[in-house]
């Protein structure tokens, strides 16, 4: 349980950071920070992420990763679909 609740907190701050400072660099241009700031904010929260869940649960955050490391054999089929609901239900609530 714990690591699906670790997968559920990375992506709902992936969603919340990244997307967020999407946001609001499109809506007001006048923030200035731009490209280069919207790419700070995705690889910073995959950055803290990585530190504080990749311990507890591998740090995947997005459904794609989850498959990929199960159709490489890296992860076990058992987990896959608890990791994906997590997963998206974290990217809901953010």
């Amino acid at each position: 349980m714990k690591q699906y609740a670790a997968e559920f907190l990375g992506t709902f701050w992936l969603v919340i950071g990244g997307c967020g400072s999407a946001v609001l660099a499109g809506a007001f241009p006048q923030l200035g920070i731009g490209f280069v700031g919207v790419s700070f904010a995705f690889g910073l929260t995959v950055l803290t992420m990585a530190f504080a869940i990749g311990h507890i649960s591998g740090c995947h955050l997005n459904p794609a990763v989850s498959i990929g490391l199960w159709a490489g054999g890296r992860f076990p089929a058992g987990k896959l679909f608890p990791y994906i609901v997590a997963q998206v239900l974290g990217a809901i609530f953010a």
